[in-house]
């Protein structure tokens, strides 16, 4: 199991900080998942009616959207694809499956961080058409950053629902 990342006295570097929480957000939701039941997996808890496996999808979508489609503008196949038509979450792939393309998703994501400084700005023609609408890596991965600490919370909320697992441990 990974651990959350601690302050330390020393000096940092700042991407470094960064995929490492990353990393431990991957493990955190990895090891949520690994307890429920395969109906859970398939089910909401919340009225909002999203299930476990729909927020692995959307995990892994938009990662890939943010870093691969959005900061090196490549062609990616169904970038939304962790939606339908109504912009509702959805997924028909296993969580086997999605679990690999997350592992995939966060090698990708360190490859492109350590390839390029923080302050570069995303290519334009992917996900932004231009460079004034282009953010910089450090914007995208804390946009990301703080979408995996939403998304981990909720599925901690939503493990504590089903059979009383909470917090880290």
């Amino acid at each position: 199991m990974s651990s959350l990342p601690e302050p330390s006295a020393g000096t940092v570097e700042v991407s470094t900080a960064l995929l490492g929480y990353l990393d431990y957000f991957r493990a955190e939701i990895r090891r949520k998942l690994a307890g429920l039941a395969p109906e859970d997996l398939r089910a909401s808890a919340l009225p909002s009616g999203w299930t476990p496996i729909e927020l692995l999808s959307h995990l892994v979508h938009m990662e890939r959207r943010w870093f691969v489609w959005g900061f090196l503008a490549e062609t990616v196949d169904a970038p939304w694809g962790d939606q339908d038509a109504e912009g509702r979450w959805q997924s028909d792939l296993d969580v086997e499956v999605l679990l690999e393309l997350l592992d995939a998703g966060g090698r990708r994501t360190a490859a492109v961080v350590h390839a390029h400084p923080l302050e570069s700005r995303a290519a334009a023609g992917g996900r932004f058409p231009d460079a004034a609408t282009a953010p910089t890596l450090l914007s995208i991965l804390l946009h990301v950053e703080q979408e995996y600490a939403r998304h981990a919370g909720h599925l901690d909320i939503v493990r504590e629902l089903s059979d009383g697992l909470t917090g880290e441990g």
